[in-house]
C-alpha cells in the first residue's frame, strides 16, 4: 500500500476518535503505522513521514508538540490539514 495512502488512514482513525480536539484530555496517538524505514536520504520515515528528531522527541511531546508534528508530517505527505490542525 502506498505510503500516503496508510497515514491518510491513520488520520482518520485518529479525527474518528476526536484525538486533535484541542479540549481532549487523552493523549494525541502516534502516527506510526508501523513501516519504521528511513528515506533514503535519511529526511523522514516512508511510514509515517516524521523526522528522526519528531520520532524521538514524540515520547517527551506535550500536547502542542503533538499536534505540530502531526500538522509537520501531513505538509510532508502532501495531505490537507484537517482543520482541527490548521489553526485560525
Amino acid at each position: 500500500m502506498n505510503a500516503s495512502l496508510l497515514i491518510a488512514e491513520r488520520l482518520g482513525q485518529v479525527r474518528a476518535a476526536s484525538h486533535f480536539d484541542p479540549e481532549s484530555t487523552e493523549p494525541l496517538p502516534s502516527p506510526c503505522v508501523s513501516v519504521c524505514r528511513m528515506t533514503p536520504d535519511r529526511s523522514h520515515c516512508e511510514g509515517c513521514f516524521r523526522s528522526i528528531d519528531e520520532i524521538r522527541a514524540w515520547s517527551r511531546a506535550e500536547a502542542p508538540q503533538r499536534r505540530a508534528i502531526w500538522a509537520a508530517l501531513l505538509t510532508r505527505a502532501g495531505l490537507a490539514l484537517p482543520e482541527e490542525l490548521a489553526g485560525p
